[in-house]
């Protein structure tokens, strides 16, 4: 079991007395069940009362216990007493409670010995569950005979059996209600004080141990039979926590007047239909003679052009997005218009940081604890919990922009990693709303991903989205993995990757993929969506006479050369150096190439305040220096290197010019460099030739390109070189089929496929919340609600409060 205790400091009776009400509570169908509005009242309840002690009593094992700690919308319990009593631990640091673990073990027998006694019982078949000190069967009614008691108490052991499914052998005296009361009185709670509530047999113990009780509605028949006549008991008509609630109510454990029982004032609503939820906002905010001005991105033909086009036909929406603000600038303007002419329904929902929280949250946080582990360089992480708490101080308060923008039912679309905590919160604020989120960077598998200290709370979060997308196949199934490392997870859907992607073709292919899974009673709807590229803006630059210009002096300064081109950012994921490297070798072993081939690299300096890459840029220049002053003749210098950002109408002339692009990260979610390239050879009818890592996201997705291991020295020279010498008919051929790709699933086509696939998520939800409710109409037992002794209760309760 992994230790959690650096993440949760033990809770000690010693420092905590224990509230006047201790809420003991079954998990499935009790305190997991129940409306979503009924769940949040409860929740918020428990969490923010600073006299409710909570003990989750289940009979799950501890290990499948440990994904709901996890769970950011659920309030953390005090103690957990878990399979059916044999186990009980502080919640926070799951740290045994003792004497009262150890005095359980010494009347366990010992699994094998228990497994080897119950094997003689054809009828009884094991469960394949976490479980300690108990062995779990299923078992049919009338295989249950008395030679299964006979054999358990000559082991010293006892059997439970409930649900007319489920067998327990457990330590003989051992069982929910035992338990509770052995910790009940190890920690000096008063008996009046508690308050159990099961819905199945083998919560029964609690209420036959004398604790005031709840049957949640739809309870197990048998367990409303058993209870009928207990005082103590109430039958409740709410399903779930709308039972307890009930039952807190009945027995008058707080006071009506109690503060915390009050309904949550419900968040303001606003009037987008649509709330984009991006890290940054969609233009530039810069300082002109001390005075904030606003200017458009730098970068147009990044993604926050692609985001901003689903609100050009005058759709009612917000962008919610940070902006770095002090306290000494005086009022801050928490909206402004983006776009009036083009966006007149937009409104950005600026989310005030100050400049310190920016820097931890996204260029130390973010860029060095997430961004290396994403691209699996996972021993450069550096985890700080201080950062963490930064980390979700900010995504709480995206949450709250984004709830107070939404229109009721809107949709919210969450970005990328550095918004992993909004959807929890923002699921708790609005349940209402439509959540969905897309993972634009690389997404690794479980044994990667389980270096983050936080991996539990993250996939909490995430779970409560209604869809999330990914670009391409591999990395959904990567999340798959993680998730099932992580809690018990069913596939509900799955579908074939071709034709729309390669299966085995690239390292990052995959045959099959999963789109829909459930986990915790809740389905989460999964997608492989590449980002895809605005081909008319393109166009547009292509045709205008500037730009045409700027090719012909490229080409005309090349001097009849091939041309080489990269362009990539400043990071030690995208394999500059390697590739330097390789085109150092390229020149050493073929003199032939001398003079008739120019690569020119263009990398994108990273924000001054990100020291991670200093090293990386001085090695760069080094190789740079190197290579240039080992083959440069007159006329003819190898390598040009251009460490700037450059407008994107000068980068589509590059592309229009280059006969190889070369595009080689070690690791990528997509690479949008790489379509844009063949979008722009596409439309001017060029012969050029892609060589792409197969460790972008695009290998999946680009047929025609010639793919690469950047991990292999030797393959990242065979491959450039094979692009130098390849036939223009083939050249030709592959770039076709590139460019058809690229046309069609276009940036309209990804945003508008991802909304449908949202909007269908929301529909299967719906539909299984309406099967649920007419399966529970069905099956419902007839309400039961016990008077006798009740009056008497809720006075000695009252009393005690």
């Amino acid at each position: 079991m992994p230790d959690v205790s650096r993440r949760r400091l033990p809770r000690s009776p010693h420092t905590t007395p224990p509230g006047r009400l201790v809420l003991a509570t079954d998990l499935d169908g009790t305190f997991l069940a129940g409306s979503d509005g009924a769940r949040m009242r409860l929740y918020r309840l428990v969490a923010r009362h600073p006299e409710i002690t909570l003990v989750w009593v289940t009979g799950r094992g501890l290990e499948a216990v440990m994904p709901l700690l996890a769970d950011p919308t659920l309030p953390q319990p005090d103690y957990v007493i878990c399979d059916v009593g044999a186990t009980v631990v502080e919640g926070g640091s799951l740290l045994p409670v003792e004497p009262l673990q150890s005095a359980i073990a010494q009347r366990w027998p010992g699994e094998q010995r228990v497994a080897e006694t119950m094997a003689r019982f054809p009828g009884l078949v094991r469960q394949e569950v976490p479980q300690e000190r108990r062995c779990s069967y299923f078992c049919a009614e009338d295989a249950v005979t008395p030679g299964i008691a006979a054999a358990a108490a000559e082991l010293g052991c006892e059997v439970l059996y409930s649900a007319a499914r489920y067998l327990d052998i457990l330590p003989a005296g051992v069982s929910k209600g035992s338990t509770l009361e052995n910790l009940v009185a190890h920690l000096g709670m008063r008996r009046e004080h508690v308050l159990v509530a099961g819905d199945t047999l083998n919560d029964l113990s609690m209420y036959e141990h004398g604790f005031l009780g709840v049957c949640v509605g739809e309870s197990e028949p048998s367990l409303l039979e058993r209870t009928a006549e207990l005082g103590n008991v109430l039958h409740a008509d709410g399903r779930g926590c709308e039972g307890i609630l009930e039952a807190i109510g009945h027995f008058g454990f707080l006071r009506p007047d109690d503060p915390h029982l009050e309904p949550e004032r419900a968040p303001r609503r606003g009037r987008a239909d649509l709330v984009m939820v991006y890290h940054r906002l969609p233009y530039e905010e810069v300082l002109v003679d001390g005075k904030p001005q606003r200017r458009r991105p730098t970068s147009p033909n990044g993604i926050i052009p692609t985001l901003l086009s689903f609100f050009g036909d005058g759709r009612e929406g917000s962008w919610v997005a940070w902006s770095v603000h002090e306290a000494r600038q005086g009022k801050f303007e928490p909206h402004t218009t983006v776009d009036p002419d083009r966006y007149p329904n937009l409104l950005a929902a600026r989310v005030p940081l100050s400049k310190t929280e920016v820097d931890i949250f996204y260029k130390r946080f973010s860029k060095e604890a997430f961004w290396p582990m994403l691209h699996t360089f996972w021993e450069r992480a550096r985890f700080r919990e201080e950062d963490w708490k930064v980390f979700l101080a900010v995504n709480r308060k995206f949450a709250e922009a984004a709830a107070a923008e939404a229109a009721e039912g809107a949709t919210v679309w969450i970005h990328d990693y550095n918004l992993w905590m909004v959807p929890a919160a923002l699921r708790e604020l609005r349940p209402d709303l439509r959540i969905a989120f897309f993972h634009h960077t690389y997404f690794p598998s479980a044994d990667v991903f389980n270096v983050v200290p936080w991996r539990r709370e993250i996939l909490g979060s995430l779970l409560a989205c209604d869809y999330i997308g990914f670009h391409i196949p591999r990395q959904v199934e990567n999340f798959v993995d993680v998730v099932r490392g992580a809690m018990p997870v069913e596939v509900m859907e799955k579908v074939a990757c071709a034709p729309r992607f390669l299966t085995y073709g690239c390292a990052v292919g995959l045959d099959s993929m999963s789109t829909c899974i459930e986990t915790g009673g809740r389905r989460v709807h999964l997608g492989a969506h590449p980002v895809g590229l605005d081909v008319g803006r393109i166009r547009g630059l292509l045709a205008d006479e500037r730009g045409r210009e700027r090719i012909e002096a490229l080409k005309a300064g090349l001097g009849g050369r091939q041309l080489v081109l990269s362009v990539e950012r400043l990071d030690y994921t995208k394999g500059i150096l390697e590739k330097l490297q390789a085109f150092e070798r390229l020149l050493e072993e073929s003199p032939e190439l001398h003079d008739r081939l120019t690569l020119i690299t263009i990398c994108v300096p990273a924000a001054r305040e990100m020291t991670v890459y200093r090293q990386l840029q001085t090695q760069i220049e080094q190789a740079v220096g190197r290579i240039n002053g080992r083959f440069s003749r007159v006329g003819w210098t190898p390598v040009q290197f251009f460490f700037r950002p450059v407008p994107f109408e000068e980068l589509v002339a590059y592309y229009a010019a280059a006969d190889v692009m070369w595009i080689t990260p070690l690791r990528d979610g997509l690479n949008l460099v790489a379509k844009e390239y063949a979008a722009v050879q596409g439309i001017t009818r060029g012969y050029g030739r892609l060589v792409l890592s197969e460790f972008a996201g695009a290998a999946a997705e680009l047929k025609g390109a010639l793919l690469t291991n950047p991990h292999d020295p030797a393959d990242l020279l065979a491959v450039i070189r094979r692009a130098i010498d390849l036939p223009r008919s083939e050249a030709r051929a592959r770039l076709r089929q590139m460019f058809e790709i690229v046309r069609h699933h276009d940036v309209q086509r990804w945003g508008r496929e991802f909304l449908e696939a949202v909007d269908a998520a929301a529909g299967d939800a719906q539909r299984k919340a309406s099967t649920s409710a007419a399966v529970s109409a069905t099956t419902r037992p007839a309400p039961q609600r016990t008077s006798t002794g009740t009056a008497g209760a809720r006075e000695r309760a009252t009393a005690a409060s």
